[in-house]
């Protein structure tokens, strides 16, 4: 494809805004030509930021997908509950879609999903940035090399972040299961699929899991305090006050995440801000919201030929979602800090340092994630440029078992028992056959 591949934005919030900075990035290999978003102050950002025709300005997706395919590919990047049915529609209108992770917040959705791009022959890239970090892909590389013999046991943990958790999950989007999705979906389909990832060709054959919301809870909330962090006589005595995670930021000179997402509809100034935290609900006090998604959870699975594995998720950290990562092989052992991969080999017993270079998307301003939003974005273009879908790392059939083992893992926990993993795999798998 010579020309620019012409892509529509659906869902102008912070993934989609991100992921379209890859046309200002490469004008001859990406041109944004449609946005579509309720909010008429995200949809004229990207129209500024792309020079998008009048014509071309959505509120709704479906009135782009009524209109004839002006189009090579769509980005979805709508609330996690609305992700199906734009998926599907523009499955069926012949566009490739890169949607934005999780893929659905049901199995069933999931899967008519996949169905869907299958059937109408388009590629899906879900959005699974994680595979596309240099470092984490490394890792990789390196089982498949054989370096450390068979993989026999892998130890994986994401600290969310004390103020992130708060932010999203306790505050946030993201904090009630009826209006998003449960936690390990929301955060954790990420490393679920990491795991499921390095395990290879291995089937997950058993799953258990135990979770629960920790601290942010009425019977928590220190004595005197207010129902809003701006009228709170305890505020400066909080580590999560609003006025510490958004107001002081906004005095240093910092208007990116969080704080441009409380300020949907304006660029955050201290008035704006203020004025947020008075009347929105970033403003109160993370004892007193409607939260309900676990804080910290744990995930065990074992997979065909005995290799197990354990995954930690928690909010109480200092870092914010910088993995860490042990896998255990018969002949070396694997280390990954956020940083450096080490490898230990038994046999030589001398240890080995890799690191992986994420210039090229530092350079472009798209260093989200390790360099890798910069990476799906070229990954996902590049497949389509060339029809080519084994560019893809997260691939429909793959990213589609990852996500029931996430089910399964819920299920684990919700019924408070192992849950066999065989019979989603077998539905699955009738269904295709």
């Amino acid at each position: 494809m010579s020309s620019p591949v012409r892509v529509i934005v659906v869902g102008a919030g912070c993934r989609g805004e991100n992921y379209s900075q890859f046309a200002s990035v490469h004008p001859k290999r990406m041109k944004v030509v449609a946005v579509a978003d309720p909010r008429k102050f995200a949809r004229t950002k990207l129209k500024k930021q792309h020079k998008i025709d009048d014509e071309n300005i959505f509120e709704d997706w479906q009135s782009v997908a009524e209109r004839e395919k002006f189009a090579d590919a769509v980005l979805i990047c709508t609330p996690d509950r609305l992700h199906k049915d734009p998926a599907v529609a523009f499955a069926k209108k012949g566009y490739h879609i890169l949607l934005e992770k999780p893929m659905a917040t049901t199995s069933e959705d999931c899967t008519m999903i996949v169905e869907a791009c299958t059937q109408s022959g388009v590629i899906l890239s879900v959005g699974h940035v994680l595979r596309y970090d240099p470092l984490i892909h490394k890792i990789k590389e390196l089982i498949d090399a054989g370096v450390i013999g068979d993989v026999i046991h892998i130890q994986h943990l994401e600290p969310v972040g004390f103020y992130h958790f708060a932010h999203s999950y306790v505050r946030g989007n993201w904090r009630n299961e009826t209006e998003s999705s449960f936690a390990l979906l929301a955060k954790s389909c990420h490393d679920i699929d990491l795991i499921h990832h390095w395990a290879g060709a291995r089937r997950c054959v058993k799953v258990s899991s135990f979770g629960a919301v920790s601290h942010f809870q009425r019977k928590s909330k220190p004595a005197g305090a207010g129902d809003h962090c701006l009228d709170c006589s305890v505020e400066r005595d909080c580590p999560y006050s609003a006025c510490k995670i958004y107001l002081d930021r906004v005095k240093q000179g910092h208007t990116g995440w969080p704080v441009s997402v409380i300020c949907p509809n304006s660029i955050p100034d201290i008035e704006s801000v203020t004025e947020a935290l008075r009347t929105g609900p970033y403003g109160r006090c993370v004892y007193e919201c409607d939260n309900d998604v676990c804080s910290n959870q744990v995930v065990n699975m074992e997979f065909e030929g005995g290799l197990t594995a354990a995954f930690s998720m928690v909010a109480f950290t200092e870092e914010i979602c910088q993995r860490k990562t042990t896998i255990y092989g018969s002949k070396g052992e694997l280390s990954y800090n956020g940083h450096e991969i080490r490898v230990f080999d038994f046999l030589t017993q001398r240890s080995t340092q890799h690191t992986a270079s994420s210039d090229a998307c530092r350079n472009f301003g798209m260093s989200g994630h390790g360099g890798a939003d910069y990476h799906i974005m070229d990954a996902f273009i590049s497949a389509v440029a060339n029809n080519d879908p084994s560019l893809i790392r997260s691939g429909p059939e793959e990213t589609l078992m990852s996500h029931l083992l996430v089910f399964e893992a819920e299920r684990s926990r919700v019924e408070s028992r192992v849950v066999n993993c065989g019979d989603s795999w077998q539905s699955y798998s009738a269904t295709q056959h």
